[in-house]
């Protein structure tokens, strides 16, 4: 509802004005009036109300002081009055002697004839006197109303004023002398998106309920169609509303809010970054971070950590890439033969776990790397072998446990804990044994039991797992099987889902680790 106000405010004159057709009756014809008008004819209708109100009040009011004159003039002469109707034969008589003698009137006359006994009584002849002169007051009010307009307009103004006070309310509109600004995303609704990104540069986006879950094992759904020699490299989860940073191989970083990535089908392949960013020749995406926010409260510290595929590593704080250009900016200064890999944001304490290719880890604590400018080129994280390269950057979250992926399908997931904490730059300990079997590394990130798992091929196909179907064995294991493969077909990427969806599909047989 609120992502529907704030399209109404941005893109029509709600917040200023509001559009209405007055049609009225006016005079037994329709017309179209503006505010005035109505407003007039509003105050017209009042005025006639309170005319006809007292011109029939002041008609009821002189009849029956009428009546209470012919009561007044039989009371002070009571004692004839009696004896005229004791003398007359009937009561027609008497009425024409009464006229004949008190002028009065018939209506007069017949009040007389009519009146009770008991209003001849000492009391009951105060009040008649009483009622009498109340009436005459009320007479003389009402003469005054309908002779002097002013007299009208305060008895309207009056009972607006007791309306108000009896069922008046706060009203609904506020008139404010600047609005806050309506930013594009307020316009958006807030939702959970999977966005993926292809080795040959195609990103889209899709909700997250458009993957369904399946057991350990299952063969997957067509998450994305490739064309030969492509495949889908990165994947992700974030909100609408969240902000994703693009780091390239030219050591540039872009911003983009994930509206703006292209929703498209499940199959589709979505739209070319080249489109999407403004990349120079030869530049392309070789990492992308999600960033729910830039503000962070006093006292706490947010930095980005980057690593490189050739191990090194380089912090920044968070708010240097707060403000956004189109054509982007440097984050770090890119060594000959290297690139971006990964990037994390860390709290400025945090331990980091890199995870390489050829199945090597090194855990060490962020402390160790000072924080540096944008255009900084960094330094060593971890010490790799000849030909090894990094696959994984993550943050370590205690408690949690390690699940590494290997393009065979294969994986394992191992306690945190299991990674000692070491000094920067060293050459680190086994994740997973690179076996024939299992193949290289392809990704490694951290879980609980609540976590899911999202892995894609070079096919295109997703697979998403429940953490609670994969059990916890030893770091300097090869692993079991979590992704049955086509032949020639290989694991490219590996995410986490925050969130578990109710199966669907029975998970077909499972191999142990050898």
């Amino acid at each position: 509802a609120e992502v529907v106000i704030n399209q109404l405010y941005k893109l029509t004159p709600l917040q200023r004005s509001m559009g209405i057709i007055l049609l009225s009756i006016v005079n037994n014809r329709p017309e179209i009036l503006n505010l005035r008008q109505i407003l007039e004819y509003f105050l017209l209708h009042r005025k006639t109300i309170v005319y006809r109100r007292t011109a029939y009040d002041l008609k009821k009011a002189e009849e029956k002081a009428h009546i209470l004159e012919g009561l007044k003039i039989a009371i002070t002469n009571l004692d004839e009055v009696v004896e005229l109707i004791k003398k007359s034969a009937n009561p027609a008589e008497a009425k024409i002697g009464l006229i004949a003698r008190f002028a009065l009137s018939e209506i007069q006359a017949q009040s007389i004839l009519e009146m009770r006994l008991h209003r001849l009584t000492g009391l009951e002849r105060e009040k008649i006197v009483s009622e009498y002169e109340e009436l005459m007051k009320q007479i003389t009010w009402f003469k005054q109303v309908l002779a002097d307009q002013h007299l009208v307009m305060k008895i309207i103004r009056d009972e607006f004023s007791e309306i108000i006070e009896q069922y008046g309310d706060e009203r609904r509109t506020e008139i404010i002398e600047a609005p806050d600004e309506i930013l594009p995303e307020d316009m958006i609704m807030q939702e959970e998106m999977v966005v993926t990104v292809t080795h040959e540069g195609f990103i889209k986006r899709n909700p997250v309920d458009l993957y369904r879950s399946q057991r350990r094992g299952g063969k997957g759904i067509k998450g994305a169609n490739t064309i030969e020699e492509d495949f889908v490299s990165h994947m992700y989860t974030a909100s609408t509303h969240d902000t994703f940073l693009f780091f390239t191989n030219h050591g540039k970083v872009f911003w983009r809010k994930v509206y703006e990535i292209p929703q498209a089908g499940r199959i589709a392949r979505g739209k070319a970054i080249v489109n999407l960013l403004e990349l120079t020749e030869g530049e392309k995406v070789m990492a992308i971070l999600p960033v729910k926010t830039f503000d962070i409260p006093e006292g706490e510290e947010c930095h980005v950590m980057m690593i490189t595929k050739k191990g090194i590593v380089k912090k920044t704080v968070l708010d240097e890439f707060r403000r956004p250009i189109r054509r982007g900016k440097i984050a770090l200064t890119i060594r000959e033969d290297d690139e971006i890999l990964g990037a994390v944001l860390t709290n400025g304490s945090n331990d980091i776990l890199v995870v390489t290719r050829g199945g090597m880890s090194v855990r060490f604590n962020e402390q160790n790397v000072r924080s540096m400018g944008r255009t900084a080129t960094g330094v060593k994280g971890i010490n790799l072998a000849e030909g090894d390269e990094v696959v994984s950057v993550d943050v370590v979250h205690e408690g949690s446990s390690v699940v590494v992926v290997t393009e065979n399908g294969y994986g394992k997931r191992s306690e945190v804990e299991d990674y000692r904490l070491i000094k920067r730059g060293g050459k680190g300990v086994f994740a997973i044994k690179a076996s024939e079997r299992n193949g290289q590394v392809v990704g490694a990130l951290q879980v609980t039991d609540e976590d899911e798992l999202m892995m894609i091929t070079n096919g295109g196909k997703i697979i998403r797992i429940s953490m609670r179907d994969l059990r916890v064995i030893g770091r300097n294991t090869q692993g079991v099987r979590l992704f049955k493969l086509d032949e020639g077909e290989k694991v490219m990427a590996v995410d986490r889902m925050a969130e578990i969806i109710s199966e669907d599909e029975e998970g077909e047989d499972e191999e142990t680790a050898e």
